[in-house]
């Protein structure tokens, strides 16, 4: 039986917005002043999104139970996987003993802690998260710094921001594909628009980090290398965007900033440590290599079309089709689609998985013991696994029960200053399904409604949803979790959410304004204009 989300269920407006606001409002309330454990302050935000979606919106129990067990199914295949896999690929490295030598490694390239950040929550980060995303980036990036011997809670805080700029193109453009689906616009538009959005914050972002880290003193002393780190990515990310493609901006950013700074570095500044051997390096670094190379390998075209054919879809019974969303949310009557998507072998949990079973051998470790680190790694993340399911199941439910839609309604209200809410309209889909993927595809729709409505450019609007989503990415439970996971700080979520939250709301508010100039003064500069 088809039902039609309610979107005013009070009569009132600002009640029923308020409402639908709870469930995120009680978890950032949790998380950040009650200072809760992140897994009981996502069960406590889930529950009451339940609450309100049964008692409140009038969503029947079983399209409740349906789209619960959604968002269970995506956070096991898509997330936790992905999570698991990436730990267990660390964990190999430090039990080994070979983390050593890539601590070395890095520091043969610089030993200023200043500049290792660039390299490895910026730089190799970004490649992480083009070829997969997922936690990945946060969690290998995380706990390399912390064998580099930086602050557990440090790591965490610098690899949540450094994890902002690449995420609109993260998992070989996986978010752009999703605007294009929801939206119909065309692909290079929107890659060539949000390339010119972001690269303004990719300059500005190795000051940030660093700033963040020391004094304002102690930042400018390095500022060459920090320019050097921003212009590098920007321009690659300018370049690819808008002249080759979406799938590729990350791996080929990142990888070639690694490069370039490798180069800039030795000239600029020369390395403090002695080099080692080029066998040892490449030894100790065979598990991130061999994950690279497979994750890559993993998403390229005619592999991704075959490991997509391995997999199991089918329609969430008593879901599928049946939820209708209408307008003012959508321009058409258009009902909501639910698959279940079974993609163990296509999720790039896979090839990271595999990557740590092929290299536990390679360092020495057997294959059996190999194995029993993964199990031992499985355990140990046990809670953070229930926080997640928690979460996925709080998104799926705000997005079939119509509370996302009531969220952006109340935003798109703002007439003129439109580019600068509907910006912040991404930022708060991100924060609530921990996705750029899954803010495009709540609100994309929206964007281009509303921008229709009001004379401004679809394509920017829908761009700003992904670029102005990319600075939520840092405060999603999710990310918070995967972070604490892997740095080792369980129960110190909250904290780690106080410290984040004030850098992700004033980055969303300069993208804010970045939109709000091409909107107004630059509109030539767009190149839905040429």
């Amino acid at each position: 039986m088809a039902w039609t989300q309610n979107y005013d269920p009070f009569g009132n407006a600002t009640l029923s917005t308020l409402t639908a606001a709870l469930p995120v409002v009680s978890l950032f309330y949790l998380l950040a002043v009650q200072r809760v454990i992140a897994w009981r302050a996502a069960v406590y935000s889930f529950l009451l999104a339940v609450a309100l979606a049964a008692g409140v919106f009038g969503m029947p129990g079983s399209m409740v139970t349906a789209a619960v067990a959604h968002g269970f199914l995506y956070a096991v295949v898509r997330i936790l996987w992905v999570l698991l896999a990436a730990v267990f690929v660390y964990e190999l490295t430090v039990e080994s003993g070979h983390f050593e030598t890539i601590k070395a490694s890095i520091g043969g390239i610089t030993g200023d802690r200043r500049l290792q950040v660039l390299l490895v929550a910026y730089a190799f980060g970004a490649v992480l998260e083009g070829a997969g995303g997922g936690g990945a980036p946060v969690a290998i990036c995380a706990a390399m710094m912390v064998g580099l011997g930086f602050k557990p809670f440090d790591a965490a805080v610098l690899c949540l921001i450094a994890n902002t700029a690449p995420v609109a193109f993260g998992g070989m453009g996986n978010p752009i594909r999703t605007l294009v689906a929801v939206t119909g616009l065309p692909e290079m538009q929107i890659s060539a628009t949000i390339g010119r959005i972001l690269p303004w914050t990719a300059v500005i972002l190795p000051f940030w980090l660093v700033r963040w880290m020391v004094s304002t003193r102690e930042t400018l002393a390095v500022w060459p290398g920090l320019l050097a780190c921003g212009l590098g990515f920007g321009a690659i990310q300018f370049f690819w965007s808008n002249f080759v493609d979406a799938s590729l901006v990350d791996i080929v950013g990142g990888m070639g900033t690694l490069l370039w700074l490798a180069v800039f570095f030795r000239w600029w500044r020369p390395g403090t440590a002695p080099p080692l051997p080029a066998g040892k390096v490449l030894h100790a670094w065979s598990p991130f290599l061999i994950l690279a190379l497979l994750v890559v390998a993993w998403g390229l075209p005619g592999i991704r079309q075959w490991l997509d054919s391995t997999s199991w879809k089918t329609p969430v019974p008593g879901l599928h089709n049946l939820v209708t969303r209408v307008p003012p949310v959508v321009e058409k009557i258009h009902t909501e689609p639910a698959i279940f998507d079974i993609a163990w072998l296509a999720s790039v949990g896979t090839p990271t998985f595999l990557a740590g079973m092929i290299a536990g051998p390679i360092l020495g470790l057997g294959l059996r013991r190999t194995f029993e680190i993964f199990l031992r790694t499985a355990w140990r993340m046990r809670f953070n696994a229930l926080a997640i399911l928690a979460m996925l199941g709080l998104g799926y439910l705000t997005r079939y029960s119509g509370m996302d839609a009531i969220l952006g309604l109340a935003m798109a209200n703002t007439g003129w200053l439109f580019p600068f809410f509907g910006t912040l309209i991404g930022w708060l889909g991100v924060a609530l399904t921990g996705t750029d993927a899954g803010s495009n595809a709540l609100f994309g729709s929206l964007q281009v409604i509303t921008a229709n409505k009001l004379g401004l450019s679809p394509v920017l609007m829908a761009s700003a949803n992904s670029a102005g989503g990319v600075m939520g990415k840092m405060i999603d439970a999710q990310s918070i979790i995967v972070a604490c996971a892997a740095t080792g700080l369980e129960r110190k979520e909250g904290d780690l959410f106080r410290a984040v939250l004030p850098h992700s709301i004033a980055l969303a508010i300069l993208v804010g304004l970045i939109v709000m100039a091409y909107a107004y003064w630059f509109p030539y500069l767009l190149p839905s204009a040429r």
